[in-house]
């Protein structure tokens, strides 16, 4: 079971936008994920104007990296993945994403109940406003308020939460600050997800260094696809300094 060993030390994942990945640059970016070991394709985005489950199904078809459903809105479920991240955004005061869309999706989760990893979702502000933040309509937290960000985390941990993912959003101008990473790393013991803004090998590099387990490439890897062989091999030199 996949979600039993998620997301290991380590580890790299691409995710992919329905909306925004094209046949032909799927062919290419999946090719590049195969050969460099990418650990995870995960799949979502902010909104839907294309099946979801058409992805899934042609990513399966051509490569055999598992699938991780990263559902931006109650139209993005499917029962496709291998496993799917059951997203609640603590750092804002949306009531439908904090739980009021958990509550209609769980009858339709429920035969998969054993795919379902619960995530805490903390937005943390690094330059502009993003997509999630207009679609979410939560603000994010300032990056300069590490204690803000290190006791939401405390307190999705204490929920039972089994992951915190730190997003600085699709399109960030900066990625999230090491120092914020290193903070939440400090007072919780789960999983550490890392994403959004993240351009170089060096921001890679000293996010794991940091104490991020995850480290999600989006619209960097739209950009530049080697970026996704370059972070491969930084989780290759962070998995062997463990």
């Amino acid at each position: 079971m996949i979600k039993d060993n998620f997301p290991g030390s380590k580890s790299i994942a691409l995710l992919l936008d329905p909306d925004k990945t094209s046949e032909k640059d799927l062919k290419r970016i999946l090719k590049i994920a195969s050969g460099s070991g990418t650990d995870y394709i995960l799949v979502g985005g902010s909104l839907t104007f294309n099946s979801i489950d058409d992805l899934i199904e042609s990513v399966r078809s051509q490569c055999s990296i598992p699938i991780i459903l990263f559902p931006g809105n109650l139209l993005q479920l499917s029962l496709k993945a291998d496993a799917i991240l059951l997203l609640s955004l603590i750092s804002g005061r949306n009531p439908e994403l904090l739980i009021g869309n958990h509550v209609i999706a769980a009858p339709f989760l429920r035969s998969v109940r054993e795919k379902l990893i619960s995530v805490g979702y903390i937005l943390v502000g690094c330059g502009k406003k993003t997509s999630v933040e207009y679609i979410s309509q939560t603000e994010a937290i300032p990056a300069d308020k590490t204690d803000l960000v290190v006791a939401t985390a405390m307190a999705g941990e204490m929920l039972g939460l089994k992951m915190i993912y730190l997003e600085a959003g699709s399109g960030a101008l900066n990625s999230v600050p090491p120092e914020i990473i290193s903070a939440v790393r400090e007072n919780v013991a789960v999983p550490i997800a890392v994403g959004g803004g993240i351009k170089t090998r060096k921001e890679i590099a000293l996010a794991f260094s940091a104490g991020a387990n995850l480290i999600i490439l989006g619209n960097g890897c739209e950009k530049n696809p080697r970026l996704l062989e370059e972070a491969c091999s930084e989780r290759d030199s962070a998995r062997q300094s463990i």
